[in-house]
């Protein structure tokens, strides 16, 4: 799938350009542009793609200090120069834009539903957002924001792709290690669904295409990803188990959302050589999607790559009932009532959001 990026506020901007390198060294030509856009001058020193800073009326370049509401003022006010520099890098090529934003801090949670919906209103193609969720350990403010941005980005997105930072982190990392591998990891699990149908070598039997992936997002609310890889035989036949079992572990236990396997929508990719990848165990592992999730509306196919490796990539779309998200919420709804005096108690009041869960 032809893709553009916009990476807003620090951890935005930092996954963005793990994606575009990731696309480049892989040579998959999915990420056709990409820019990167903060209210923080310093977090833009080490951006090797395209940036602009914004709010510098506001704020000096030097950030909005976590507050998602002056982050979303400042997109507001400054989506017209946002939108010109993005001309030349959103063309009839591309069949989607991702707007990537960790939603805890102020630029990326305010700033990013507030472009995504300018960007619905300019282009006719699918806007999502690709938001992370602040781990337990990284402070109220950032729960509290999150909780708010959660239902914001919904509203405004075709599709929020959710990254739990608890989810890939190691508790033997360093926050600063925690981050890299979490960036990582995001890079490979979406660079490979951005990538499904593009550049491949050899034909499969049944190769994923970009509508695949539009129409199991295509339900909109909250999607999840989830990856897991073995070495594969030479023969096809002998990986029929292989492909089923890499399958139950990118569900079950490698999910960017964990434990939240019951869906509206699904999508199994199985990528390796073609000679290695098995019909009769992608058709397999997928009815076994069915089962686990909940849904008769499961899309599978191979994505054809040189590889000794059979990987399978796993796509949720429409997982906002889990039992996750709900615990998040409550954990949002706690650190924002601990704001005290500032914090406004209708901030999670929201039906739009009760509907959903």
């Amino acid at each position: 799938m032809k893709v553009v990026l916009i990476g807003v506020g620090q951890a935005g901007g930092k996954i963005t350009q793990a994606l575009a390198e990731f696309d480049y060294d892989m040579g998959f030509n999915a990420v056709r542009g990409a820019l990167v856009v903060n209210t923080a001058k310093a977090d833009l020193q080490n951006v090797d793609v395209d940036s602009m800073l914004v709010g510098q009326d506001r704020v000096k370049g030097h950030g909005v200090g976590g507050d998602n509401e002056l982050g979303a003022e400042i997109m507001q006010e400054d989506a017209i120069e946002v939108m010109d520099s993005l001309d030349g890098k959103i063309t009839s090529e591309a069949e989607a834009i991702t707007v990537v934003a960790g939603l805890g801090g102020g630029t990326g949670s305010g700033g990013a539903p507030m472009l995504a919906r300018e960007l619905k209103r300019v282009y006719d193609v699918p806007v999502y957002i690709l938001g992370v969720l602040p781990g337990r350990n990284e402070g109220g403010i950032y729960q509290a924001n999150a909780g708010r941005s959660l239902k914001t980005c919904i509203r405004e997105s075709d599709s929020l792709i959710l990254i739990d930072n608890d989810a890939w982190k190691s508790s033997d990392d360093s926050l600063e290690a925690g981050f890299d591998r979490i960036n990582d990891a995001i890079a490979q699990r979406v660079g490979l669904l951005f990538a499904s149908g593009e550049i491949v070598d050899g034909v499969g039997e049944s190769v994923v295409d970009s509508s695949e992936i539009i129409n199991t997002l295509a339900q909109g609310g909250i999607a999840s990803i989830g990856y897991a890889s073995a070495t594969a035989s030479d023969d096809a036949g002998e990986n029929v188990n292989l492909i089923t079992s890499t399958t139950r572990s990118a569900l079950l236990t490698s999910m960017s959302l964990p434990d939240a396997v019951k869906a509206e929508t699904g999508l199994l990719v199985v990528a390796g050589h073609p000679e290695r990848i098995s019909r009769k165990g992608v058709e397999r592992a997928r009815k076994w999607m069915e089962e686990e999730t909940g849904t008769m509306e499961v899309r599978g196919g191979d994505f054809p790559i040189d590889s000794e490796q059979v990987a399978t990539l796993v796509l949720l779309g429409g997982v906002e009932r889990s039992n996750r998200i709900q615990e998040f919420l409550e954990r949002a709804q706690e650190a924002h009532a601990g704001q005290g005096e500032d914090a406004d108690p209708e901030a999670f009041d929201n039906e739009d959001l009760d509907n959903l869960m």
